[in-house]
């Protein structure tokens, strides 16, 4: 599978936010809504905030999960891992080098990374300025346990 970087025209990127949280998944299905990224409590980290929208089971995957962070300039997301879902990340703003299995390309404001199933993954801001992205993944009945 080739990993990949789309760049898209989204001028104002108002998404709705799906988020990670400590607390298990819910065992009721996610409804449908909106999370109001405003609302949604900023929560400091080392390297910057992040903000959870949700994280639960759906009718048709085990988890989806969303979350928004904010990077410090010059910051990394942290230590390259391996991630066994996929994962989808949108620049709302700066700029972002996304590092996957020994491979690098910038994404700036409006760019959609994809990062494959298994792909050792890290991000870090290369400007100057604090950079935000919406980070989305899933976990099907196909995703790897371990």
């Amino acid at each position: 599978m080739k990993k990949f970087l789309l760049s898209l025209a989204l001028p104002s990127l108002c998404l709705p936010v799906v988020a990670e949280s400590a607390a298990p998944a819910s065992p009721e299905p996610l409804a449908s809504g909106v999370f109001n990224v405003s609302a949604l409590p900023a929560t400091p980290t080392p390297v910057g905030l992040r903000r959870e929208a949700f994280d639960a089971r759906t009718t048709t995957v085990d988890k989806t999960h969303c979350h928004i962070t904010t990077l410090n300039a010059g910051a990394s997301s942290g230590t390259p891992r391996k991630h066994l879902q996929e994962e989808i990340i949108i620049i709302k703003e700066g700029t972002i080098e996304a590092n996957w299995d020994g491979q690098s390309r910038v994404a700036n404001a409006g760019d959609v990374i994809f990062f494959a199933a298994n792909a050792v993954t890290h991000l870090r801001n290369v400007g100057t300025v604090p950079a935000t992205y919406y980070v989305i993944y899933y976990f099907t009945p196909r995703t790897a346990k371990e």
